[in-house]
């Protein structure tokens, strides 16, 4: 954590805009932890929201999207079951990603709660605020932003990434306008009390494309990055759409104070779709990754001598030359990443492949795969679909049964506890990929997994005793996606 006499540029901007009490102006203890490493030594998790989606998945359409609570204390006698369902208010929302109304940016103030979890639902455009402090084991709906009120004050519709600031505010990141053209996209700014404030970025300084973001205020930089238009990923992928430039491959480097974009890097063609991205968790670095999925690439980003950015492809996953699938070729298809909280492992999943990957990256620039398992995909042991080795072999791949239920779909979103040794993963994209893709997956439902991960020399092992069936759920098979620690983690806590 910054000392009282360090400058943090996302202070000096709160006061300069007259905010009262912005969230680090002290040193008290406030939510989340002083520092990554403060946060390993934090309690093991006993909880998980999980975002389930019904949205697309029964062809009436009359089921709503929930946020489901998972036991994860073996311990429990509930161990590895859903112990609660809040069901949106609203049908077709597609619940997709959260974050929190305050996070370990505002570990200094006091009067910060870590007490609402925001639900962005990526095709209604509403935006949920749950009560996840009143009853942790049975969270409650507080609060709606319409997106009526969204659309009226900045334009912005399809919101998906969220993050707290320290000034207080919540930022979202917006996909599009609300017909779905990439270049309406943006950054909304909701104040503590939930209420739409306006954008963040000046006008004039939105880019094509939008998607994921992650700010470092000691370098005064956030990086946003570009998935692809909703009129077009919402109607499911159509490589077509890549070649006619509905599709994104750069990198937006936005100055954090001005709120200004000072520079675009194109990824090219070995960065196609960079979705999830991540700097470093120790605020001094100045240095990322960034999962490309159509490229199946994680491209390293980086600050130059010269005060400028760059990038390098540090880790490539290799296409497979694959038999009875719609293209001759299948790519590993990097969906989500995560870094660990002391910046030694980069976790990935290939979702098209179905495996898992961990690598070391003690040297920035070339990671080292230290730990690999297959825990899904469509070239598993039993699927019409084989892959072909340059000699010519067919073969498929070996996916073990987890408390004798075959895996279906492939890895998808994951979660890493605080001290790195266990890793979570869920197995829904997005409902109408998932139905394009994976069809078995939206008729009999997601289920959800977890990884013993050994944090010394490395290496990854499927828990056989944690399965979490969305197939069996009251209201029928549900999508799962993301996955919410109460007490915070390392995709949704920044330092400053």
């Amino acid at each position: 954590m910054v000392g009282v006499v360090d400058v943090v540029p996302a202070v000096a901007a709160a006061e300069e805009s007259g905010e009262r009490n912005p969230c680090c102006a002290n040193i008290k203890k406030g939510p989340g932890y002083s520092s990554p490493l403060e946060a390993m030594k934090g309690p093991r998790e006993a909880l998980i929201y999980v975002t389930c989606v019904y949205n697309g998945s029964n062809p009436e359409n009359t089921r709503p999207d929930y946020l489901a609570t998972v036991d994860v204390d073996p311990t429990s006698p509930t161990y590895s079951q859903v112990i609660h369902r809040l069901s949106a208010p609203n049908i077709g929302d597609e619940l997709h990603h959260s974050g929190w109304n305050a996070c370990s940016s505002c570990h200094g103030e006091p009067s910060a709660d870590r007490r609402f979890l925001i639900l962005p639902s990526l095709i209604s455009g509403r935006i949920y605020i749950i009560d996840t402090a009143t009853n942790p084991k049975a969270p409650s709906l507080h609060k709606v932003v319409e997106p009526e009120d969204i659309v009226r004050e900045t334009g912005l519709a399809y919101p998906h990434t969220s993050h707290c600031l320290a000034s207080g505010d919540i930022m979202v990141s917006c996909l599009g306008d609300k017909v779905g053209n990439a270049s309406g996209n943006g950054f909304l700014l909701l104040d503590s009390n939930f209420n739409v404030k306006g954008r963040w970025e000046k006008p004039g300084h939105s880019p094509l494309f939008g998607y994921d973001f992650w700010y470092q205020p000691r370098h005064n930089t956030m990086i946003s990055t570009s998935w692809g238009a909703p009129s077009a990923f919402s109607k499911g992928f159509n490589l077509e759409h890549v070649a006619n430039g509905l599709y994104g491959r750069h990198l937006h480097v936005y100055n954090w104070t001005d709120h200004e974009l000072k520079q675009t890097l194109d990824l090219g063609d070995s960065g196609l779709l960079p979705l999830e991205i991540r700097f470093l968790h120790d605020p001094s670095k100045n240095t990322g990754f960034v999962g490309c999925a159509l490229t199946s690439n994680m491209v390293r980003f980086f600050r130059t001598a010269d005060g400028l950015w760059s990038h390098e492809v540090v880790i490539s996953v290799e296409p497979l030359k694959v038999k009875n699938w719609i293209l001759p070729e299948m790519p590993g298809l990097i969906t989500d990443f995560l870094i660990s909280l002391d910046d030694r492992f980069v976790y990935f999943v290939n979702w098209l492949h179905g495996d898992v990957r961990q690598y070391s990256i003690k040297d920035l620039s070339k990671p080292v795969l230290t730990g690999q398992v297959w825990v899904g995909g469509l070239i598993q042991k039993g699927s019409d679909r084989v892959y072909i080795s340059e000699d010519g072999t067919e073969s498929q791949f070996d996916v073990p049964e987890v408390k004798g239920n075959q895996l279906r779909g492939g890895p998808q979103m994951i979660q890493l506890s605080l001290d790195g040794k266990r890793l979570y993963v869920t197995n829904s994209l997005y409902s109408a990929w998932d139905k394009q893709f994976y069809p078995e997956l939206v008729e009999k439902g997601s289920h959800m997994l977890q990884i013993d991960v050994n944090t010394d020399e490395g290496g990854l092992k499927l828990n056989p005793n944690f399965f979490v069936d969305f197939g069996l759920e009251p209201e029928g098979p549900s999508l799962a996606h993301e996955m919410r620690y109460p007490g915070g983690d390392c995709t949704s806590d920044i330092w400053i």
